[in-house]
């Protein structure tokens, strides 16, 4: 392993100090302060930072007594354990530039260290900000804030570090990953009428960034309908008769995460078409009796209106051409 420098050691020591409160130490003995306030804790927390008190055999302490752990041992498949990568934690303050100062852990282990995931008593804001000390791009810019952000979702709750394959990672198990916790979406995405999310022909990440945008629901586009544009670029207009709901949001009428309705659509013509229509013309006559006829046959209203998205045509006023 790597001897540290002075050099990288204050810097990353900079970093670490933005660190407020850390968590308990992963390991069976209890801490000597368990059972005090968490504030109490913090401060303590808070003075092992500021003192740094770092291995100078840097992941090689760690390992004399972490090594038997194949979790542990698999950091090393992975980015993050090679040393031969610039800017990875192992090619600087190697554990401790994640878990923190080692201190006096290694003895008698009742020195608290950081730990990461949905089980850890650090918070997730606090778990994060190791995480965004390095990872701090354009891709990231929106976090604070976003959806995850706000339900207190930490970097390791669906990203794994120490492993060579994170399974959020690829796009064969990305959106199993996802639907652990967005479980109506796994729900609609098994639907008659879906996009091939469980075919992995599509995954999450094509419309949505994780880790937060400027627009609803982290979409990578500034709108629902610039979002589906990016694939369906035939439904873009302008047009010479627009379909008022069509150019203000696709998601008036259909569910881009699946539907029991052909072509995803939230309700089956002509109920769907009714909630605006209903008292326009013949269309509120569409149900009548409950009987097939020419409104409610076939593909009901779109049997004339089939311009639904909108017409070019000279007489397109009704949308029927």
């Amino acid at each position: 392993m790597m001897n540290k420098t002075t050099g990288w050691f204050s810097t990353k020591l900079v970093n670490l100090l933005v660190l407020t409160t850390m968590a308990f130490c992963f390991n069976v003995m209890s801490a000597p302060w368990d059972d005090q306030p968490p504030k109490e804790v913090e401060a303590l927390l808070d003075k092992k930072f500021a003192e740094g008190k770092y291995s100078s055999k840097g992941a090689d302490t760690c390992l004399m007594c972490h090594r038997k752990s194949p979790k542990v041992m698999e950091l090393f498949d992975g980015v993050h354990g090679n040393a031969d990568v610039k800017g990875s934690p192992m090619a600087d303050l190697q554990c401790e530039a994640c878990h923190g100062p080692l201190g006096s852990h290694n003895r008698g282990g009742k020195e608290p260290m950081i730990t990461f995931g949905s089980n850890s008593p650090v918070p997730a804001e606090k778990q994060n900000s190791v995480c965004m000390s390095c990872h701090n791009d354009d891709e990231r810019m929106a976090w604070s804030g976003n959806h995850h952000d706000n339900a207190d979702v930490s970097c390791a709750n669906c990203h794994q570090v120490h492993t060579g394959h994170d399974p959020i990672a690829d796009r064969a198990t990305e959106v199993a990953v996802c639907t652990n916790c967005h479980t109506q979406q796994k729900a609609d995405m098994n639907k008659r009428s879906s996009h091939p999310l469980k075919w992995q022909q599509m995954v999450c990440s094509d419309c949505h960034n994780p880790h937060g945008t400027l627009a609803d629901a982290s979409l990578k586009q500034m709108s629902v309908n610039e979002n589906c544009y990016s694939c369906h670029a035939e439904k873009r207009g302008p047009k010479l008769w627009e379909h008022a709901p069509v150019t203000e949001d696709c998601a008036a009428c259909h569910n881009p995460h699946g539907s029991v309705n052909e072509a995803m659509l939230i309700s089956k013509p002509p109920m769907l078409c009714q909630q605006c229509h209903a008292s326009v013309g013949h269309t509120s006559n569409a149900v009548f009796g409950g009987n097939p006829n020419a409104f409610n046959a076939g593909q009901s209203c779109m049997n004339c209106h089939s311009q639904v998205h909108g017409s070019n045509h000279p007489s397109g006023k009704l949308l029927q051409r």
